[in-house]
Parts: structure tokens; sequence; C-alpha cells
């Protein structure tokens, strides 16, 4: 581990995980190896029996690798990390090494879309249930839990609504229930909440997105309290293969030295945008940790560093009006994925929450004319004045106004 520890987080983003190489890099080189030799059998034989330290093969284990793995667990608070080949691989990889046949997972209803089709879809043929509920109300949490629950999985904020889940209070109902609290911090990032320290048991990040933050890398992370939960990910993510390679590893460890100060650029930049879009009367509603309408106004205080670059927001038009914002955006761009440096827009009931189906979606408050904003770090009048001319377009085609806004 590197000499950061007791440092400023922004510090931390650009010391973490950097140890001593050969010839004194500042940086950590690119082990872009897939195998590494040993000094004879008997070295060879210690290291596979975990005798001594060493590299045998990058699946397993990779200098480059590991100097990222080490930078995003002290980032986050955690004894290790593991990084995986995209977030889908984290969230597997977790899933499969917890349960096992005739086990149960209470979800966030409100999650990326791939992680509601995975459990029930795949997961599921394991004989494995899952139950979905508004993880925002604990009384929703409490009333789902099952003898054989052995996993609570909060994704907060949640993708794509930004309702806000009390993951301290959470984490309660998971030890009285004897279940794992596994939580999503995608929309945050560890600069802005982190759960390891709210008693969340392991954290999980699609680090393709504000981690490394430039949407140049599909990666995944999982975040670990301690050694025998780590001896366990490993074996697992070992044998489904779904690892990170050295290349994407070295991309978003460079990524994270300006974690700090993209998110606090995000966050800025975000929050006025946002009072932006509740002022205006093609805007129906908006959900943003910033402002004071958020439903858990209170707990986004209490848990959250700082206010964040998503935004989602309703349209009045329903699905025509955000079809006509979309098509209309020439600043901001037409595109899946988030946490980037770049602002980008996408339509979450016919891109990335379709697979959930209608009803689904609508369970999950994901409405049709629901728009999710990834704000970037660009000026900041440059998105609003994009962003305005393409709800000209709306009232344009659409003469609908909102007197009230909810």
């Amino acid at each position: 581990m590197s000499h950061s520890k007791k440092s400023e987080f922004g510090s931390k983003c650009v010391h973490a995980g950097v140890g001593e190489y050969e010839f004194g890099p500042v940086v950590p080189p690119i082990y872009q190896t897939s195998t590494f030799k040993f000094e004879s059998t008997a070295h060879g034989a210690s290291l596979f029996k975990g005798e001594s330290e060493g590299y045998i093969y990058t699946r397993m284990k990779n200098p480059t690798i590991e100097a990222m793995e080490n930078a995003v667990a002290e980032l986050e608070g955690g004894h290790k990390a593991l990084g995986c080949g995209s977030g889908m691989a984290a969230i597997s990889t977790v899933f499969l090494a917890l349960l096992k046949a005739g086990d149960h997972i209470v979800s966030s209803k409100a999650v990326y879309g791939p992680t509601a089709t995975l459990l029930r879809t795949v997961i599921s043929k394991f004989n494995i249930d899952s139950t979905f509920v508004n993880t925002a109300v604990i009384d929703e949490v409490k009333s789902a839990i099952k003898p054989n629950t052995k996993i609570i999985y909060v994704e907060t904020p949640g993708n794509p609504t930004l309702e806000v889940s009390d993951l301290k209070e959470i984490s309660e109902i998971a030890k009285q229930a004897g279940a794992l609290l596994v939580v999503d911090n995608t929309f945050m990032s560890p600069a802005l909440q982190q759960p390891l320290s709210l008693g969340v048991d392991i954290v999980v990040h699609s680090m393709t997105k504000f981690l490394n933050g430039h949407a140049d890398v599909v990666a995944g992370i999982i975040v670990v309290k301690d050694e025998e939960m780590f001896t366990l990910m490993r074996k697992v993510l070992n044998q489904l293969g779904g690892v990170i390679d050295p290349f994407n590893s070295f991309l978003v460890h460079r990524g994270l030295k300006t974690l700090d100060l993209r998110m606090q650029r995000h966050s800025e930049s975000a929050q006025i945008i946002a009072e932006y879009l509740e002022a205006h009367p093609q805007v129906k509603w908006v959900r943003y940790p910033g402002l004071k309408s958020h439903p858990q106004y209170d707990i986004c205080k209490k848990q959250h560093k700082n206010t964040g670059g998503m935004i989602s927001f309703e349209l009045a038009g329903g699905f025509e009006a955000g079809e006509i914002v979309m098509n209309n955006v020439k600043f901001c761009q037409l595109a899946v994925s988030l946490g980037g440096v770049e602002s980008l827009v996408q339509h979450p009931a016919s891109m990335t929450h379709l697979s959930m189906g209608k009803e689904a979606r609508e369970k999950a408050g994901i409405t049709e004319g629901l728009v999710r904003l990834s704000v970037g770090i660009e000026n900041v009048n440059d998105i609003i004045n994009d962003l305005d001319q393409a709800l000209k377009k709306v009232e344009e085609k659409i003469p609908h106004k909102v007197e009230e806004h909810a």
C-alpha cells in the first residue's frame, strides 16, 4: 500500500496504489504480460501453495492490476479490491460467490437494467429468488426479508430514478437478518459516498463511469472489508475469468488521480443545471440529491459529501418530448453510460432499462418521459444553452406547459 492512507481524499486520489518499482517510475508500469516466469520449480510450487508472494498468471494477479485495485480499496476505505472486466462481471462474481440454490436476495427496484435482468433471467435458473423493492422505503426492505435472505443489494442513488437509500439503516436490517449488504456505488464514487463506513459489507462499481471518468474503458471492481471475503471472491473470480486486463487497469488508475477534482466540478455544474430544469415549464419534476425537493434530501445531506453529476427529470410531454429533446441536443451527446468528462443524455425506457420490460420499469418508477443526464465537466453555460434550445423545440411541437412542479 502507498503512503497516502492518512492524507486528505484529493491527495489519496493522486498517490493511492503507487508503490516502488524497478528504475523508480512515478507511475506504475504496465505489465502487459499473460504469464510470469519462476526462479525454480520450488519457487513455482511455493507461489501456487500461497507460501510466498509473487505473480503466476495475469488472470490470477498482475502488478499493474494490483496497483489499481489497491488504489480503489484505499479510496473506499476497504481491505482489498478485485478488478473485473466490467461492472456486470463484478456484480455476477459477487452473486455467484455468495449465493447457492434455495437462497433469496432483496434488491433495489431502481437498479442498472442489466443487474435486474441478470437476477431475473440467469441467477433465477439456479433456484435463487429475488424480491425487488424500493429500498428508499425502509419498511419495504424489512417486509421483503425472508429466512433464506442472504443478500440485500442496493444501488444508491438508484438508476435512473436517483432515489436515495439510507445505508446505515439498511445495514442494521441486514445484520439482524444475517444477510450481507452489497452496494453499487457507481453514481457517487468514493469521493462522495463511502458505503463501507456506513456498515455495508461489499461495494461494487462500474469503473467504466466516474472512477475512470473518460469514456474509454469498460471495467468493474469489488471492494471488500476483510481477507476472508477477499479470498472467497478471488477464487470465484479466477474461476469465472471475468478479470480486468493490465492496460485498462493502467487507464483507470490514471483516471483516479483526478477523481476528486472531477466530482467537485460535476457536482457544482449539476446543481446549477438541476435548478434550471426545476424552473422550466416543460419539465414536470427533477430528481437531484442537491435539490430540497428530492424525496430523500435529508438522507442525501447526511450520506453524501457532495451532490454528484447525475440528474433525472420527467418531461411534461412524455415519451414524445423526450424523443424531441434527444434528437435536438447538439452539445450534450445522446449516448448510454455516464460519469465521463463529456455530458451524456439518454432515455432509459428505450435504452438502458428496455430489457426490464414496461411493467417492471413502471414499478421501479422509470416513466416514459424520464430523461437521465450525466453532467460533464464542460462549461455549465454551454450545457444549459444546449438543453434550453432543445426544450424550445418541445415547446414548438408540443404546446404543453406545467404550472406546478412535483
